[in-house]
This record gives C-alpha cells, sequence and structure tokens, in this order.
C-alpha cells in the first residue's frame, strides 16, 4: 500500500506539537497501540529532525511518520532526509509542495477558501488540510459541492463530539492535535495509558 493510501486508510493524522524529544517515541508507542498509526511531528517542537528520525528507525513500518509546521522547502527536505513520510503546512508553500513531491513524501498544504485549496490541490498537494475550520463541518460540506474530487483533512477543532460529523460532511480524515495529544501535561505512564484510551475513541469514532 502505498504512504498515500495509507493515509486515507488510516484517516486519523496525530499531531504531536511541543513534545521533548525522548517523549515522542513513547506517545508514538502509545498512539499505535491505541489504533492510530499516522503520526505528524510539528517541526517547532524541540529536537523535531531528531524524534522524527527516532521514530521512524524505532517503529518501522508500524507507523507512518511525518513532519508539520513545514514553512519551507528546505525544512521539508531535512524532514524528508531525516525519515519523515509525508509533510504538512499551516499554508500554501508552492516551493514546498515541489520540494515534498520531488523527495517521494506525500504533500499536506494547509489551506482555508476554496481558491487556497482549489490552488494547493492543482500544484501537486495530495491530500488539503483545511485549517482553520470556522464552519465546523458545514464548511467542509460546502467546499465539497463545488471541489468533490479534493481530498479533504480538516484540522483544528475537531474532537470526539465532532469527528464524526466532519467525516459525514466528506472529510478524507482528520488532523488532532491538543484533542488527542495534550502534550502540556506530564508524560507519565498514566497519560500513557488514557493517550491510548483516547486513541482507542477517537478510531472507534472515525470507523
Amino acid at each position: 500500500m502505498s504512504i498515500l493510501s495509507n493515509i486515507l486508510n488510516n484517516k486519523i493524522v496525530a499531531i504531536i506539537r511541543g513534545a521533548e524529544a525522548e517523549d515522542v517515541l513513547r506517545i508514538a508507542k502509545a498512539l499505535h497501540e491505541g489504533g492510530v498509526n499516522t503520526l505528524e511531528i510539528t517541526m517547532n517542537s524541540p529536537n523535531a529532525l531528531e524524534a522524527i528520525k527516532e521514530v521512524s528507525e524505532v517503529m518501522g513500518e508500524q507507523v507512518l511518520v511525518g513532519a508539520g509546521t513545514v514553512l519551507d522547502p528546505e525544512t521539508a527536505r531535512a524532514a524528508i532526509l531525516a525519515g519523515a513520510r509525508f509533510i504538512l503546512s499551516p499554508t500554501v508553500n508552492l516551493e514546498t509542495i515541489k520540494m515534498t513531491k520531488r523527495y517521494g513524501a506525500v504533500s499536506i498544504p494547509g489551506a482555508m477558501t476554496a481558491t487556497e485549496i482549489l490552488t494547493a490541490y492543482e500544484n501537486g498537494g495530495d491530500i488539503i488540510k483545511v485549517f482553520p475550520t470556522p464552519m465546523g463541518p458545514e464548511f467542509i460540506k460546502s467546499i465539497r459541492g463545488p471541489l468533490p474530487h479534493i481530498p479533504l483533512l480538516p484540522t483544528g477543532g475537531v474532537d470526539l463530539s465532532n469527528i464524526q460529523a466532519f467525516m459525514k460532511a466528506g472529510a478524507v480524515g482528520c488532523g488532532l492535535g491538543g484533542s488527542l495529544v495534550d502534550t502540556k501535561q506530564d508524560i507519565t505512564s498514566d497519560y500513557l495509558s488514557q493517550l491510548k484510551r483516547k486513541a482507542e475513541q477517537f478510531v472507534l469514532a472515525v470507523n
């Protein structure tokens, strides 16, 4: 199965933002045990490249590791060389999309308006991260009216109370940050057990 097919099959992208590098592997293992196998490590986290490298090497094909908050092509290249299989951005940066595709990784640029979404897709975005999602699931439904061929991944504001509504509106999956992985808490064994259970709940919700 291709990287893109895996992401679409998994439906959930867990966003690990701000975690210390030594905690990221433990978080990744807990998510995997809970059934969440697509992980985004944001580049504005401490020692992000080191964390991407460790998780991709230790967990291998068990999880798909990507880099998030990628703002330029140089960062995309560095992340891919460290082991990232997909690149997420909060904005539409055409050079970042080109670099990502050049290295054979999946490109997930972030966009909000219909114009941005179409521009990102026409320039090589494989999935478009809809960010932010101010109108909730109704916005996804509205965008899919004129642009039904573009895979949309709403991110920001998605939680257990609305993830099913986002999926029913036509999203191919959802990006989950603090509603799943709250890195402001101490990463204890209790936290990891709770994280596993939360992952299981989200997996159940999207399937």
